[in-house]
């Protein structure tokens, strides 16, 4: 049950309405974005810390161990993967920004005689 509810959580597509100020300036998108990553992986690590220790209740606690590890990577490495997308789009953004500052800072700098 908790494990089909986590998948569920990872696997939702996110659907963020775009509106005119958010398109200029993303980082509000962006900071939402990541506190939801975060609140994701924090259901994620409850979840394995809770699936940990009932593997020490178990006879085969080094078998359940590998298998909570594994899962845990498994719900941890889109995060990851999205969190690295969310990075990039981040650097976009910010390159563009400081291009957008030295051009006109330039333009400026050409219309002083």
């Amino acid at each position: 049950m908790k494990q089909g509810l986590l998948t569920a959580l990872l696997l939702a597509p996110l659907v963020w309405a775009q509106t005119a100020a958010e398109l200029a300036d993303p980082s509000a998108r962006i900071d939402d974005e990541r506190a939801q990553l975060q609140a994701e992986r924090s259901a994620a690590e409850r979840l394995h810390d809770e699936r940990q220790r009932d593997c020490w209740q178990r006879f085969a606690v080094n078998s359940c161990l590998q298998q909570v590890r594994r899962e845990r990577h498994a719900a941890l490495d889109p995060l990851r993967a999205r969190e690295l997308v969310l990075n990039e789009q981040e650097r976009a953004w910010r390159t563009q920004q400081r291009e957008q500052r030295l051009r006109e800072k330039d333009e400026r700098g050409t219309a002083k005689p």
